[in-house]
């Protein structure tokens, strides 16, 4: 998106004219003409999965999954101006992507890899859907044209449009056969299915059934479909979309894992901690224990993102670990907790967040029975994947035994016996555990279709009980909570005024403009 990007490829054309010879690197036998399709797809799979925690540090204090140990402008739903902070899914959609991506799928199609072009698809769709789930309008229909200094954005409704479009497209690839599909060659480059087309296509109707449940406040919204879709999609969590890392330097180890250190300033919330300590739904949560980070004392708490010093504000006994289990930057090379760990194996989609996207829009459709077995499924399928995620890297936290998970599915607070009694509130608050610490995306989604604090009628309660907005707004925000993050700073506001301009991007509360997705 930058005019420098534009400047060089229009330099090297004049430069052409008068060196040919030495700029050609077309005859130079030691430097490739054309990358293979399949060695596209490393990097692109691993921001797929990774984006979304470096902007987390971000929106996880929107959604309050975790604050920052004295408070900041996130905690208060605000921005850093300025500053390309929480840009991270525009960098990766216009720049790690973008030609990247094009280039991959022109290949794919002239070789007729169906298998690779297919995962192209889902790519593309991901892509545009994560972005325009975190910023509302973006640029998709002049993309990547090399002939433009100014960039035209697209509003939100064409761009779900278009992620169901690159989505049937997805699945007609993916279920061809022919050709050069070859699950050894795909394997080369894909790092999460290791060649598995029919595991990716799963994945792309997955990502259907995510992208249809955002509808939820339009009258357009089919809860029909998106059962369909999840019923299509992961069928346990042998299907998880997960991309393990090797962690033998510092840029392949988990981004939220205790050696990367982007976390260790971070601390749990009261929020999350009431949701599970039996606060709101009278049973402890076996999975507090084995996600949560307790306090030296030995307790569970989470920290006011009210108070400017919140974590100072306790005794020193008192205060919570950070999220990898130590005091302040300990733990070092040390067994972490849950995702929190070097090698913990991250999903981009799993089995347990697709139940509860099912359980949402069976409960929406009248379909009770339904809603209630994908609601405990849910459940039951999250507490499989805590014990799974932390042995991949000899965690500390012992595993939830049988009798444990037996015990807490049994409660009729947490799992109703009458399917008629289970309420929005049970549901999106399991989601919400089940998507804690990962999906940082899909949970504000969540939270911004329900507007924070609505309430549901069935229970009388918050569809999020316990969540409070800040009582100290960022100033730009003009008493208004957050709906958006504004785009890349350096990409957009340097260099693409004029196509901010008439979308109100230029001001300063821009931020807080609710989605077209989120409106009735």
């Amino acid at each position: 998106m930058k005019k420098t990007t534009i400047a060089l490829l229009v330099g090297s054309v004049g430069l052409l004219g008068g060196c040919e010879n030495f700029l050609d690197v077309n005859t130079n036998p030691n430097a490739p003409q054309e990358v293979a399709a399949n060695l596209y797809l490393p990097p692109m799979l691993h921001w797929m999965v990774t984006t979304q925690h470096w902007d987390g540090r971000a929106t996880a204090a929107y959604t309050q999954q975790l604050t920052f140990q004295t408070q900041t402008v996130w905690d208060r739903m605000g921005y850093a101006p300025g500053s390309d902070f929480a840009g991270e899914q525009w960098r990766t959609v216009y720049w790690v992507f973008g030609q990247n991506l094009v280039d991959m799928m022109e290949i794919a199609e002239r070789e007729r890899r169906w298998d690779i072009l297919g995962v192209g698809y889902i790519l593309k769709a991901w892509g545009w859907q994560a972005a325009t789930g975190l910023s509302g309008e973006i640029i998709v229909r002049e993309a990547f044209d090399q002939t433009k200094f100014d960039f035209n954005y697209d509003d939100q409704q064409f761009v779900y449009q278009e992620v169901n479009r690159l989505l049937d497209s997805a699945v007609v690839y993916l279920e061809r056969t022919e050709g050069a599909v070859s699950a050894p060659y795909l394997a080369r480059g894909d790092h999460i299915y290791n060649g598995d087309r029919t595991k990716w296509l799963k994945f792309a109707h997955g990502l259907r059934a995510i992208n249809l449940s955002h509808f939820t406040n339009k009258a357009s919204y089919d809860p029909a479909a998106v059962i369909a879709a999840v019923d299509r999609s992961f069928q346990s969590n042998a299907d998880d979309a997960l991309l393990t890392f090797p962690n033998t330097q510092n840029n392949d180890r988990n981004f939220i894992g205790r050696s990367r250190g982007n976390f260790t300033n971070y601390r749990q919330t009261q929020f999350v901690v009431g949701l599970m300590d039996g606060t709101v739904f009278g049973a402890e949560d076996p999975r507090m224990t084995r996600m949560l980070s307790p306090a030296p004392d030995g307790q569970y708490r989470g920290l006011d993102p009210n108070l400017f010093n919140a974590l100072t504000s306790l005794p020193e006994n008192q205060r919570p670990n950070n999220p990898h289990g130590y005091p302040g930057a300990g733990g070092l090379q040390q067994p972490g907790l849950y995702v929190f760990a070097d090698e913990a194996r991250m999903p981009a989609m799993t089995y347990a967040q697709l139940q509860f996207v099912k359980a949402e829009a069976a409960y929406r459709m009248g379909d009770m029975g339904t809603a209630l077995q994908a609601y405990r499924e849910g459940i039951s399928a999250h507490i499989d994947f805590v014990n799974a995620r932390n042995r991949d890297d000899n965690q500390w936290p012992t595993a939830i035994t049988a009798a444990e998970k037996a015990e807490f599915l049994a409660d009729p607070g947490i799992v109703p016996i009458d399917a008629g009694n289970l309420t929005l509130t049970q549901i999106m608050s399991q989601k919400y555990i089940a998507q804690w610490a990962w999906a940082f995306n899909e949970q504000w989604m969540d939270m911004r279709r329900y507007r924070y604090t609505d309430i549901d009628p069935a229970s009388g309660q918050q569809v999020y009980p316990g969540f409070t907005p800040p009582m100290n707004l960022y100033p730009d925000n003009a008493g208004k909570l957050v709906y958006r993050l504004r785009p890349r700073y350096n990409s957009e506001y340097v260099w693409n005024q004029d196509g901010l301009r008439p979308i109100g991007g230029l001001e300063l509360d821009y931020h807080t403009k609710p989605l077209w997705i989120i409106e009735p």
